[in-house]
């Protein structure tokens, strides 16, 4: 059931940091020092990332220019103007602040592992999805933040400087991401050597911040304000967005003539939200905002893609590379 639900050991976790953070949240002066332990963790995360990522790879996928285009469009273009447009719908329904959660999801890069595990399952065009999902999550280092500051911020805070916003998270993702490319010769050989503490730390980092984000938001009263009906209504949302993406992520490159692996890799890059730099970048963009009720729509979209996306993959892992996809 487990397995059917997509439901793996990283993702249980996530739900047990939630649980922790309900019952016995960090808080005080412990809340400040987790705080600086976690942003260490995930600048050795991006560090991490640059080390892994290959640049064979990059120069194969990067060919693929059109693909490339869609798959950003999709991102950066589809999913913020589908978030705009449910806007009069969400507010009422959500509030203020887990809307802002929902459209900074929309804001967000594709993912990186999940892209490219599904991808292959499903054997697509891995080497694309590889380019496609890497330069998805470096560019969204300069576009999320002005995104979020156009259609968030634009309009609630007139103070807010979206130029340091993207500084400050070049110096803590980009800026790691570049030296572990740098050091990728001495680095990956180490990190090959030890995959289960490589894997240990790159989720470890996450789940510090999501205990962190959620332990300020229980401290905040967040359970006060998310009832189990706008609970509901979050799930309802989220999946209601990844069908329609996931509908039009299927049947646009068919209608532009990609071919099938190229169709696979679109699919499964166009259609996901990262979890793993969407959370620390709220954690640089939202400062003084409830971030636990701002990473809780992503939190709960990861879920649902990676559960849609897991069914899709062994159903398409089934069928022979050239046949058309239904």
């Amino acid at each position: 059931m487990l397995k059917f639900l997509a439901l793996d050991r990283f993702t249980i976790l996530i739900f047990v940091m939630v649980l922790l953070a309900t019952f016995l949240p960090v808080s005080g002066q412990a809340a400040d020092i987790f705080g600086i332990l976690t942003i260490i963790a995930i600048a050795i995360l991006f560090f991490l990332h640059g080390a892994k990522l290959s640049r064979e790879a990059v120069i194969q996928g990067i060919k693929h220019w059109k693909l490339h285009v869609l798959v950003f469009t999709f991102t950066f273009a589809l999913f913020p103007i589908l978030g705009l447009l449910a806007k009069p719908v969400l507010v009422p329904m959500l509030r203020q602040e887990l809307y802002w959660g929902f459209l900074f999801m929309c804001c967000l890069p594709s993912t990186v592992q999940s892209s490219i595990a599904f991808t292959s399952v499903a054997k697509g065009n891995v080497a694309s999805a590889v380019c496609s999902a890497s330069f998805s999550n470096i560019i969204g280092m300069f576009i999320t933040p002005i995104l979020v500051s156009l259609f968030i911020f634009g309009q609630a805070q007139n103070d807010y400087d979206a130029t340091s916003s993207i500084l400050n998270i070049l110096l803590l993702l980009l800026v790691p991401f570049i030296l572990g490319q740098i050091l990728r010769p001495y680095v990956f050989p180490k990190m090959q050597k030890i995959p289960s503490i490589v894997k240990a730390f790159d989720q470890g980092s996450i789940l510090m911040v999501v205990y962190g984000a959620f332990s300020s938001a229980v401290v905040a009263g967040l359970w006060h304000e998310v009832d189990g009906n706008t609970l509901f209504l979050l799930i309802l949302v989220c999946s209601i967005l990844l069908t329609i993406v996931m509908l039009l992520a299927h049947y646009v490159p068919k209608w532009l003539g990609f071919n099938v692996p190229d169709q696979k890799a679109i699919f499964f890059c166009a259609s996901k939200k990262t979890l793993a730099s969407g959370v620390p970048m709220a954690q640089v963009l939202f400062i003084g905002q409830p971030l636990g009720m701002i990473v809780l729509p992503i939190m709960i979209f990861h879920q649902i893609q990676l559960m849609v996306c897991g069914i899709i993959a062994n159903y398409w892992a089934n069928r022979t590379s050239s046949e058309p996809l239904e």
